[in-house]
């Protein structure tokens, strides 16, 4: 009984010393609570600036460049710090409302879809630029698909009584080719694709394979009549008139009408030719009408109240 009491008092001393021990050891310092505002919600705009940490001076100082920072205030929302410059200059943002619109498109303007010229007209006559080539799609002309050529610029003439409002230039007609490009009107150009569709290889038929081409000996030109000084201004100074001296065969003959006219043979296919003419122009003139067209036929689209003048 005596052992038991000592032995529990022994442990109650080793006990009490553990105990000491640990109460004995540092212990770290709790971290101070930071004092908060608690703020309403319903509290008004002032209250919420003042319940804003402090910040350090630093923090509070404009950035270079930059403008005095904005002072904090009722009604006033917080913005952040302005941009910095760039090169010197600040930026600058443009605001954009609902009312703006686009000064100038930002798509390039359409290219205009056909190269013809529009001329003016003025008491001096027809003023344009230098004569344009306005070719047409698939070189057809005056409307008229037998018709091959190119519309181009107006022509102003040298001359009062000169020059073409709408000029074309003539390559061939109803598959016939002509030796050179003939500047005439549509009134004329129509008229000779009737002469040579219903005169020219009606006459000729399949003598030599066809008709081949038509030897061109004038067409545009600002002119008096016959080359005369003093006289009227001939109608190839309008557009109106060709002069045809030959007609060639495919098989590479040329009936030409200064040695063919007075022949047996090609004489007869020409003055037919001559005949077949009058109806689609208003004049034709050949051998025997003067001693000015006794090597080519001239035809022109001038009507009289009398009919064609044929000679």
């Amino acid at each position: 009984m005596r052992r038991a009491g000592l032995g529990l008092a022994l442990v109650l001393i080793a006990g009490t010393g553990s105990a000491a021990t640990l109460d004995s050891a540092p212990r770290p310092k709790p971290r101070p609570v930071a004092s908060q505002t608690v703020v309403p919600a319903e509290a008004p705009v002032a209250a919420l600036l003042a319940a804003r940490p402090q910040m350090r001076p630093e923090d509070d100082a404009a950035p270079p460049g930059a403008g005095a920072a904005p002072v904090a205030g009722p009604g006033l929302a917080l913005r952040p710090h302005p941009r910095p410059t760039v090169a010197g200059a600040p930026v600058r943002v443009r605001e954009v409302t609902a009312d703006m619109t686009l000064e100038r498109s930002a798509r390039p303007e359409p290219r205009p879809r056909t190269p013809y010229q529009v001329a003016s007209l003025s008491a001096a006559g027809i003023r344009t630029q230098p004569s344009a080539i306005l070719t047409p799609r698939g070189g057809v002309v005056c409307g008229d698909p037998a018709i091959t050529g190119q519309m181009i610029a107006p022509i102003p003439g040298r001359i009062a009584g000169c020059g073409v409002d709408r000029p074309v230039r003539v390559t061939a007609v109803d598959g016939v080719a002509l030796s050179q490009a003939a500047t005439i009107d549509c009134d004329t150009a129509r008229a000779l694709r009737v002469w040579v569709s219903d005169g020219i290889k009606p006459a000729v038929g399949r003598l030599g394979g066809g008709v081949a081409s038509l030897k061109v000996f004038a067409h545009y030109a600002c002119r008096p009549r016959n080359n005369q000084k003093g006289a009227k201004v001939s109608e190839h100074g309008r557009g109106h008139a060709v002069d045809i001296g030959a007609v060639t065969l495919r098989n590479g003959v040329s009936m030409t009408v200064a040695r063919g006219w007075n022949d047996a043979s090609q004489g007869k296919i020409l003055k037919r030719i001559h005949r077949a003419a009058c109806g689609p122009f208003g004049t034709v003139l050949g051998p025997g009408s003067d001693g000015f067209h006794k090597d080519h036929i001239h035809v022109d689209t001038a009507r009289y109240r009398s009919g064609s003048y044929c000679r």
